[in-house]
């Protein structure tokens, strides 16, 4: 690989479909709509599931176009330009986008708009076992050669989007605006009916009982790890072997199943320092 990461703003980035000059158009010169309906979120947080979500809430559980319809096609991401070109050359709904930029790289246009957000936060320690995973098998970016090496990248913030922390404290800092909804990837997991439930009231949308109740059948994670089109179908298998499935555990806690004590205490201290003044109650994993 020529490079390890795209560098921006201080930030790395994958070295895949993203580019400065493309950050900084999209930065400065791109325009949300007020119907648009953005899933950002920091990499391995539950992006695709939520986006499954959304893709089932437009079609009213029908199947067929999560079936048939990659995802970055149906939510494509605005900060990779092959994304942004999809925007761009869409004439019609729905206004589903994706991103993982951290706020202060995000569209301006958003902050005056009332195009509406939902933002999902996961415990840093399964995002961190998550990232190691991914771009450990993917050639996307920089390749850790440990858990032990990627761990300390973590806490550093030397990994793709940069640091968990300053990302989650950026987006928080949005929580209480209207066109904002904040999701726990943990109370996803534990009520997925609430959570659509949730999410619909949020976006205006009714659904009949029988299709939240598709909703829920075609976006649990075997039917995503069923699904072709939900599994990064699109991406030449130099970048993504053949096989890899974006879909690995779709569970929570499974940290406790690599983390070392001394890990745990690290991560633990650092997690205290970086995100005090935040209300302890966002952050309830267990």
């Amino acid at each position: 690989m020529a490079q390890d990461y795209v560098w921006y703003q201080g930030i790395p980035f994958p070295v895949v479909y993203i580019c400065p000059e493309h950050l900084k158009a999209v930065h400065e010169k791109l325009v949300l709509k007020d119907e648009d309906i953005i899933t950002v979120t920091y990499p391995k947080s539950g992006t695709h599931w939520l986006i499954e979500v959304l893709s089932l809430i437009h079609t009213k559980g029908d199947p067929n176009w999560i079936r048939s319809v990659p995802t970055g096609l149906r939510s494509p991401w605005i900060e990779s330009e092959v994304g942004f070109q999809t925007i761009k050359d869409r004439k019609e709904d729905p206004p589903l986008i994706t991103s993982h930029l951290p706020i202060q790289l995000f569209p301006k246009s958003f902050f005056t708009s009332k195009a509406k957000m939902i933002y999902v936060i996961r415990n840093p320690k399964d995002v961190l076992i998550s990232g190691y995973y991914f771009w450990r098998f993917t050639n996307l970016a920089k390749k850790p050669e440990s858990l032990e090496q990627f761990f300390e990248w973590f806490l550093q913030g030397y990994v793709p989007y940069g640091s968990w922390f300053d990302h989650v404290r950026g987006w928080m800092s949005m929580r209480e605006k209207e066109n904002v909804l904040v999701l726990s990837y943990e109370q996803m997991k534990k009520d997925p009916r609430s959570m659509v439930e949730r999410i619909c009231g949020f976006l205006g949308k009714a659904l009949e009982p029988g299709e939240l109740d598709l909703v829920l059948e075609n976006s649990s994670f075997l039917a995503m790890k069923e699904n072709k089109m939900s599994n990064l179908p699109c991406i030449p298998e130099e970048i993504v072997p053949a096989g890899f499935k974006i879909t690995r555990k779709g569970i929570t806690g499974d940290w406790k199943n690599h983390f070392t004590p001394a890990q745990t205490q690290a991560f633990e201290e650092t997690f205290q320092k970086k995100m005090v003044g935040l209300p302890p109650e966002l952050f309830s994993w267990d």
